[in-house]
């Protein structure tokens, strides 16, 4: 299984062999990735938890927190296209 955690502009990747039964807090312990700051965890994409069961082939993603709300974006991209002032 692989773990991975981006950053703007880089990213880090560890290759870990885990026993049959592994859950997402034995790779998390096993890795050698920095987990400071956090946000979350997914596995291919989609959120996890740390109790969560890995299958092998599994990628285990180290998710960073929001720099911006997505909502908030879309809202002001849609008032520059109406020809509005962002706020």
């Amino acid at each position: 299984m692989q773990v991975i955690r981006a950053w703007h502009g880089r990213f880090e990747a560890q290759e870990l062999d885990l026993p049959a039964g592994a859950i997402v807090a034995d790779a998390l312990a096993a890795t050698r990735i920095t987990q400071a700051g956090l946000a979350g965890y997914a596995i291919h994409g989609e959120r996890t938890t740390r109790d969560a069961p890995l299958r092998d082939g599994d990628r285990l993603e180290l998710l960073e927190p929001l720099l911006a709300d997505p909502k908030d974006n879309r809202r002001r991209r849609a008032r520059v296209q109406a020809g509005k002032p962002p706020p």
